[in-house]
């Protein structure tokens, strides 16, 4: 038996664990591997020539990378940004490609819009000089060309990169916001572990009260720290220390659920949930449409992803664009605190750990004194009386 045992647990440490490591690695370092712009929405300004030419070159040189949104001025597009319908927006003309961007909104998108107004900018410049050098060659051609003219100059088309929700100056590079998701995460759990196998909680309301108070406290905590002290989160201060006390409930409900429903295995599939896809999945560190098709959809039906954006949303864009993700955490903060309520823990609460009644027919007082005549009264089993009258013949 013992022999058994042993070729088992050989097993789990050189086949399951290895498994379960590399599975591990390639969720979070998959998505990181494969950032690209995939329909990311972006707005075009006006609809003039240029315009036309510039779009025309990006969907020919990066197929599917861009959702265009057309607008009639610049005003339009730094509204739609604001409201969070775009990332940026491409204002083109002959002379100049002004790149409206939001750093708050993915600092890493902001690079990306600015490389790309970069990119469209030297293209314009090297059409205009190839068509001034078609026009330098016909008119070569001419003879009656004046030996005093002069060569033209060839045209440049500049770009300039405008920011118009900038991320937070203490943060600049926004590295503060996207780390603080996956300790979140974490934390979340360990409180819904306590909570969930806390021996002094007997009833269910101790649990859920308990939960809602350690996570407001916890979001408190966090938020002292990303603004107080790192100065990350500098707007709408009540609404984001909810937020953040919002994402660590839908976390640390769920995990806390799935154990008093299934026992300890609810804590590694909350593990494996949250930790293992929710956090890689979540784009927080660069945007949803920079992940992999699927993968953004997955991560922004999961808390880490959900609580993300709706910190964004919160914290720079006044709400804009949040309602989604609220309803996603809203979501799953109801379904754990539902499970706590009415869910077990394994075998010992499911079946109860009441005293059994006595038998029918049995007296149970206080045990008598020494010497004194004993009151309990008990009927003998069936098998007993056999014996005896089996001993009597």
């Amino acid at each position: 038996m013992s022999g058994h045992r042993t070729w088992r647990e050989v097993a789990v440490a050189a086949v399951a664990l290895p498994l379960v490591i590399t599975l591990a690695v390639l969720a979070f370092a998959w998505p990181a591997g494969r950032l690209a712009p995939r329909d990311l929405p972006v707005g075009i300004v006006g609809t003039g020539t240029a315009s036309q030419h510039a779009v025309e070159g990006l969907v020919h040189k990066k197929p599917g990378a861009f959702d265009f949104h057309l607008y009639p001025d610049q005003q339009a597009a730094r509204s739609a940004i604001r409201n969070r319908d775009v990332y940026g927006a491409f204002v083109i003309s002959s002379h100049k490609i002004t790149v409206l961007q939001a750093s708050a909104a993915s600092t890493s998108v902001a690079q990306l819009l600015g490389q790309v107004g970069q990119q469209l900018a030297d293209r314009a410049t090297q059409q205009a000089a190839e068509r001034a050098a078609t026009g330098m060659h016909s008119s070569a051609k001419t003879p009656k060309t004046p030996k005093t003219s002069k060569t033209p100059k060839t045209p440049t088309v500049d770009a300039k990169a405008v920011d118009v929700v900038p991320v937070a100056t203490e943060d600049p590079r926004g590295v503060v916001f996207s780390s603080a998701v996956f300790p979140l995460t974490i934390c979340a759990i360990l409180i819904g572990a306590f909570v969930a196998m806390a021996g002094g909680l007997r009833r269910p309301w101790q649990r859920v009260l308990t939960l809602l108070v350690a996570c407001a406290v916890s979001g408190l905590g966090v938020y002292t720290v990303a603004q107080g002290f790192l100065g990350a989160l500098p707007h709408d201060h009540v609404a984001t220390w909810a937020v953040l006390s919002l994402v660590l409930i839908s976390i640390s409900a769920t995990a806390a659920g799935l154990i008093r429903l299934v026992g300890p295995p609810g804590l590694g599939l909350s593990a494996v949930l949250m930790v293992f896809v929710g956090n890689p999945f979540s784009g927080a560190t660069s945007a949803p449409e920079m992940l992999p098709k699927g993968v953004d959809y997955v991560g922004q039906w999961l808390p880490p992803g959900a609580g993300a954006g709706l910190l964004r949303d919160t914290t720079y864009f006044d709400g804009n664009n949040g309602a989604g993700h609220l309803a996603v955490l809203a979501l799953w903060s109801v379904c754990g605190l539902t499970a706590i309520l009415f869910g077990h823990r394994v075998k010992g609460e499911a079946r109860g750990t009441k005293t059994s009644a006595p038998a029918s027919g049995e007296l149970l007082p206080a045990l008598p004194g020494p010497g004194a005549a004993s009151p309990i009264r008990r009927h003998a089993p069936a098998h007993a009386h056999a014996h005896r009258h089996d001993g009597d013949d």
